[in-house]
């Protein structure tokens, strides 16, 4: 009975990856439910039911508590027969009193196995979520596992979390069932059916990770990432700066012969990624981040959060970037407004219509447009 007994509860916390502890104590808590549903008498008593960790032997108790007056001979015992069970026994005191039916371990067997397994379900669940609430923000592997209207449903192993659709880069392709994706864990919720969770692909921090991943500089704090910008699918602005006095922030992104660089992007599917050095000057920064436009100077309105940035003509639309795309992702990255103008009508009056004309500006977080 021993060997028999204590081999069950180990396959059952293997298979379920739950301590022995747990798988007793679910058992126990089903042993109660099961002693109630079936006498009649036991509905509203206070019960107790042990199960013996060597031999698997099982027993009930119930509680009773000691009082001067009985009014419910079920949960209250006198003192005088409280005294016959335990001589010491004073009014407030609870006693217990073995009351196992003979027949308990059949019926036991028979209504609690449903109980078992819910609560082995529960318990299961609960570890997963404990697991994966931890995982907040990082990233993880999973497998495509199918598409359903509600988004891709990746397996992550020992659950299966959600990229909606708002989480998925455009035209990157799902396949499953056996593509496998890193993904970025956004939130984790506990729900009657076990955790959800919901992963991305379109997060900024995605890009975070996987440079933390590729780039041991970054990883051991050598490298900071200060900012990132990013258009999932098609580019990112990463910004970096070195820690430690003689470090090439850039380069140690980029790695030998841009090996560090093209993992990455190769993991997001081909998008492009431009790492650009921080620095503490906003103007210098701001020049830095339309690159790969040379910039001939940056003015800078600290009222107003703006930025001029006048760039050789020829250079006008490689720093506004196909669809303002360029200019776009250095105003976030940077986090200041850009104007882009040409030098050579730098000195023409700003009102005039031939210098609107030939500007172009971008908003954090809007649009660049060029006109004419």
């Amino acid at each position: 009975m021993k060997s028999d007994f204590l081999a069950a509860i180990n396959q059952i916390s293997s298979e379920k990856g739950l301590s022995a502890e747990v798988v007793i104590q679910a058992i126990e808590a089903a042993l109660v439910s099961a002693y109630k549903r079936n006498f009649s008498n036991a509905t509203n008593l206070n019960v107790d039911v042990r199960l013996n960790r060597q031999s698997g032997e099982v027993k009930v108790f119930t509680q009773r508590t000691v009082v001067d007056e009985v009014n419910d001979p079920r949960v209250e015992i006198s003192l005088a027969e409280a005294a016959k069970l335990r001589p010491d026994a004073t009014v407030g005191n609870v006693i217990e009193e073995e009351t196992t039916p003979q027949n308990f371990g059949r019926i036991a067997a028979q209504t609690a196995k449903q109980v078992v397994v819910q609560r082995l379900r529960e318990a299961e669940r609960d570890l997963v979520y404990q697991e994966f609430t931890g995982r907040e923000g990082e990233i993880v592997t999973g497998v495509v596992q199918r598409i359903e209207p509600k988004g891709v449903i990746v397996d992550l192993g020992k659950a299966e979390a959600t990229m909606p659709a708002a989480e998925q880069v455009p035209g990157e392709t799902y396949r499953p069932p056996s593509q496998r994706l890193k993904v970025y864990v956004v939130e984790v919720h506990r729900t009657p059916k076990g955790p959800q969770i919901v992963v991305s692909r379109t997060h900024r921090n995605l890009v975070r990770r996987l440079f933390e991943l590729e780039v041991p500089e970054i990883y051991n704090g050598t490298v900071e990432i200060k900012s990132i910008a990013r258009e999932p699918g098609s580019r990112s602005k990463v910004a970096v700066a070195a820690r430690q006095e003689g470090v090439d922030p850039v380069g140690s992104c980029v790695g030998l012969r841009g090996v560090r660089i093209q993992n990455i992007v190769n993991e997001l599917h081909g998008e492009k990624i431009d790492v650009i050095e921080w620095h503490s000057d906003p103007a210098h920064f701001v020049a830095k981040a339309l690159s790969p436009a040379q910039v001939v100077s940056v003015q800078l309105n600290e009222a107003e959060k703006t930025a001029l940035v006048l760039v050789p003509e020829r250079q006008l639309s490689l720093a506004i970037g196909r669809e303002g795309q360029n200019a776009r992702l250095a105003a976030r990255l940077t986090g200041w407004r850009i104007d882009i103008k040409p030098a050579t009508l730098a000195k023409l009056d700003a009102h005039s219509d031939h210098s609107l004309e030939a500007t172009g500006s971008v908003e954090l977080g809007g649009s660049a447009e060029r006109r004419g």
